[in-house]
């Protein structure tokens, strides 16, 4: 049976109240943001590099100059070179909210164009972020009129404090799991992850990269566990799996990074900020390597930003799926439901 399409006038009717909602709640976060002393920036989307993750998938496009030569460009996965080059020049405390693009995403949780909300502290630990993500979930339930975040049939509390748990924790808790036993520093080794799957039951191949691994035993068994009665910070990743984010000063084997999750649906993912380009470039060249052995591609390297590193003062940083937040204060099945007008398809 083909779906009514969204710009329907009785689709519409229906698809309204958590359009309005959206609108509300964006309008309270900046309400907060500013409240906060964060100024809101509007980066350009079009960029010499979209991201340098092997699992993330750009959109390619080409700029023709005036010489009638073609160059290639990317719609950017996400603000964060832009906006930490605005850091390196001085900025303390922006925000943006800003329309991102990631291929080979589309399902109920996911849309190829969707709005990030992202933001940087100067000189903060990255635990505040944790605190900022909080207020915001307060924040978006009260602008909707919830008091649940609700997915499905799963529920969050968003004025319950959030439980704080480290990837290590979580799996050991969830999934028998002693994932520490396999990091070496940023080192990790793919054969005792693999045995201790197979100990637990959790299937894996031979060929299996650590990282798959890990990817697979937090899919399948611990994300569903999180954020369920109230909010999950799921703190201190392994660092080889640290993306821009600096190494805890405690212990070499983590990472300043964490992620939020209600309802099991990841909404943020935050670092305390790497500044050092050198590492910078070495994780990146890693990445594109994975990327090109498994999808035969890469993406170049924006060299501004890594020069702008060496600029950049300490500071925490955090990207939310906007979208998401709002299914989640609305109740709203699929996220085309929140966004005004979806991508077509």
């Amino acid at each position: 049976m083909t779906q009514t399409p969204w710009w329907h006038p009785d689709r519409h009717t229906d698809r309204r109240p958590a359009l309005l909602a959206r609108n509300r709640i964006q309008g309270a976060l900046r309400g907060w943001l500013a409240d906060e002393g964060f100024l809101e920036v509007d980066p350009c989307a079009l960029q010499i590099s979209p991201g340098n993750e092997a699992h993330l998938h750009a959109f390619r496009t080409q700029a023709i100059g005036n010489d009638g030569m073609a160059h290639p460009m990317y719609l950017h996965t996400s603000p964060e070179f832009a906006m930490k080059k605005l850091l390196a020049a001085g900025e303390t405390r922006i925000a943006a909210f800003a329309h991102v693009w990631r291929n080979r995403e589309r399902g109920a949780l996911h849309s190829p164009e969707f709005t990030m909300l992202e933001w940087y502290r100067v000189g903060q630990d990255y635990t505040v972020l944790m605190d900022d993500c909080a207020a915001m979930l307060r924040l978006a339930a009260r602008a909707a009129g919830s008091d649940m975040l609700r997915y499905r049939d799963r529920t969050c509390d968003p004025f319950a404090p959030p439980e704080r748990l480290s990837v290590a924790e979580a799996f050991a808790r969830h999934a028998g799991i002693d994932l520490l036993a396999t990091c070496d520093g940023a080192e990790t080794d793919a054969n005792a992850l693999r045995a201790q799957c197979r100990a637990v039951g959790i299937s894996v191949r031979d060929d299996d990269t650590w990282s798959l691994m890990l990817s697979k035993v937090l899919v399948e068994k611990v994300e569903p566990h999180l954020g369920h009665g109230r909010a999950t910070v799921l703190d201190r990743y392994p660092a080889a799996e640290a993306a821009l984010a600096r190494p805890a000063p405690d212990d070499a084997r983590v990472a300043e990074r964490f992620e939020l999750y209600a309802c099991g649906v990841e909404l943020a993912n935050g670092f305390g900020e790497l500044t050092n380009a050198a590492e910078q470039r070495r994780r990146f060249m890693l990445e594109m390597e994975e990327k090109q052995r498994i999808y035969g591609e890469s993406y170049p390297l924006d060299e501004d930003f890594l020069a702008a590193l060496d600029l950049m003062p300490a500071a925490s940083g955090i990207a939310l799926g906007f979208d998401r937040l709002v299914m989640l204060a609305t109740a709203a099945p699929r996220i085309d439901d929140v966004i005004w007008a979806p991508v077509a398809g």
